[in-house]
């Protein structure tokens, strides 16, 4: 087992030692959710999140808000920002940070490193303790900030939801030689909450495998992206627990048309069951859609812990 597949396996420790109660976050005009690659993604399911517990929030790109805030939310000012960054050390998130802090905005910062330049630039920290074996690709720490920023929007979470992820991961890594045989291009599908974890199911899976994919809104997907669907297509449905018939119908026509569909709370030639509440689903889910990716490397000779192209920490200079 390399090091990659070790820590989707061995995660669910940590998830457990981080479950303790949080102070919510403070009211303010919006939230601004700020994040870049994974923590972006993450980022975008946990805005939808908090727009359902009556939390206005929006999600940017570190980059973005650092320096075209205006364009996202017209009084930046009045912004609580959460920014997301496993090292603490991005240069897009750091500064994002900084630059909230210098008009007055107020930071929570959410990360696995205690001693980062993150953590030194917040008005808050919410950290937890990761897998030390976690390398290039996120993995524990992805779910770990999902998981401290749901407790912060007041949601409980508890071992029952921890054993459900577990359950669903190892019953998808039973069914996955078959999903992932001759496939050539994957798609991830879902939307609310779920638009942010399918984007993060495919970034995991081309940054450890190389295979191309896209996301898509579920029924967007019909808008001329489905003219991509071939037999060495999967794709790979979160079912909105509100939209199950009308996403049904969609999985429907995509084996039609020759696709292999994993549906994830929904009908599918795979169907994967996560046993939780809906706004706890994406979370659940994370480390089946990280063994996914894994498992699609594996079967490429590709090394996950080395991934081509990429580092650790993202800095510019």
């Amino acid at each position: 087992m390399g090091p990659t597949e070790q820590t989707i396996f061995e995660q669910f420790d940590y998830w457990r030692k981080a479950l303790a109660p949080l102070a919510p976050l403070p009211d303010a005009e919006v939230t601004v959710f700020v994040g870049c690659g994974t923590s972006y993604n993450l980022a975008l399911a946990l805005a939808a999140r908090a727009n359902a517990v009556g939390r206005p929030a929006i999600a940017v790109p570190g980059d973005e808000w650092t320096h075209r805030a205006t364009s996202y939310w017209p009084r930046p000012a009045k912004a609580h920002v959460v920014a997301l960054s496993r090292s603490g050390e991005t240069t897009e998130t750091v500064a994002a940070a900084r630059a909230s802090r210098a008009i007055g905005a107020k930071v929570t910062a959410i990360t696995v490193e205690p001693g980062s330049s993150l953590a030194k630039n917040c008005d808050r920290l919410v950290v937890a303790e990761t897998h030390k074996a976690e390398g290039i690709v996120m993995t524990v720490s992805a779910s770990l900030m999902v998981l401290l920023t749901h407790l912060l929007l007041g949601d409980s979470i508890g071992a029952g939801v921890v054993t459900a992820a577990e359950t669903a991961l190892k019953t998808l890594d039973r069914e996955i030689p078959a999903l992932i045989a001759g496939r050539s291009h994957v798609v991830f599908l879902g939307g609310g909450a779920l638009y942010g974890i399918a984007l993060e199911g495919a970034l995991k899976l081309t940054e450890m495998s190389q295979v191309a994919t896209q996301t898509f809104h579920p029924l967007e997907y019909r808008h001329g992206p489905i003219s991509m669907v071939e037999s060495g297509t999967l794709a790979v449905l979160l079912y909105g627990a509100d939209k199950v018939e009308s996403e049904a119908k969609l999985a429907r026509e995509l084996q039609e048309l020759g696709a292999t569909v994993l549906g994830i709370g929904g009908p599918g030639d795979v169907t994967l069951t996560v046993g939780v509440q809906p706004a706890l689903a994406g979370l659940a889910v994370l480390p089946a859609l990280q063994l996914l990716g894994e498992r699609m490397a594996q079967s490429r000779g590709i090394d996950t812990s080395a991934p081509r192209h990429l580092t650790k920490v993202v800095k510019l200079t």
